[in-house]
């Protein structure tokens, strides 16, 4: 392990753009469920599937039960910035990382100190009225009095800015996240499987000098990159001298 660290403190050390691509992987150590391990989301016992619940059409017609398994499992409003955060935003105040490329909802990588942030699944602190877009914050949604939040001023449903499994990701956030990634000269890829599409596939832009990885399990990149460390991704970096 300690031969990976030194190496990667290497890449970091003589590169001067890094964007850094994240997944549900880098929040775990805050203490936010992922949706894919044995502990995960998915294998949690509901009523409806969890990959159905955070769909578009769930949303549409079953709203109480959407917002029931949301704001259980997915409102982590307590959830503070670990030590992957807090190291990116050192990273970019240094001005060696230019981006983040996050597939998480979080929120944690602006708490933690990042300025330049592409959510591509969007984010638990923005939410709108359906009807009239007026805006609410997370605590607003969380704390409603009814299970289901509805608008102040016109009484409409009120839906987290959030992707749901049927609907496309941000136009503007996929090409801020893609130019990113396509001009840097290092991309670290860290704690996701790269299962989830299309921002898995936003990793073939990268055209620089190193790839890296740091996850706990293997990924289909693995063989193509330069340097594959398997741990957590705050253990990793925490490592790393800025």
């Amino acid at each position: 392990m300690m031969e990976n660290i030194e190496k990667l403190q290497e890449i970091i050390d003589n590169s001067n753009n890094i964007v850094f691509f994240g997944g549900a992987g880098v929040s775990t150590e805050s203490g936010i469920p992922d949706f894919r391990s044995v502990d995960g989301l998915y294998n949690l016992k509901y009523k409806y599937p969890p990959e159905q619940i955070i769909s578009h059409t769930f949303f549409q017609y079953k709203p109480e039960e959407f917002y029931r398994f949301y704001k259980d499992k997915m409102m982590c409003l307590d959830a503070k910035p670990n030590k992957a955060h807090t190291f990116l935003a050192k990273l970019e105040e240094k001005g060696k990382l230019s981006a983040v490329v996050t597939q998480n909802i979080d929120g944690l990588h602006q708490a933690g100190g990042s300025h330049t942030v592409y959510e591509l699944h969007g984010s638990i602190h923005r939410n709108y009225c359906t009807k009239c877009h007026t805006f609410y914050d997370a605590e607003f949604v969380k704390n409603s009095k009814d299970l289901i939040p509805k608008c102040t001023k016109c009484g409409g449903i009120i839906k987290p800015d959030v992707v749901l499994y049927e609907e496309g990701l941000d136009d503007e956030t996929v090409t801020n996240a893609i130019n990113a990634i396509s001009n840097c000269d290092t991309l670290i890829i860290a704690g996701t499987s790269l299962v989830v599409y299309p921002a898995a596939s936003f990793i073939r832009y990268f055209k620089g000098n190193h790839l890296v990885l740091i996850n706990l399990s293997e990924t289909s990149a693995d063989k193509t990159a330069d340097l594959v460390i398997h741990g957590k991704v705050g253990e990793v970096l925490s490592q790393i001298k800025i």
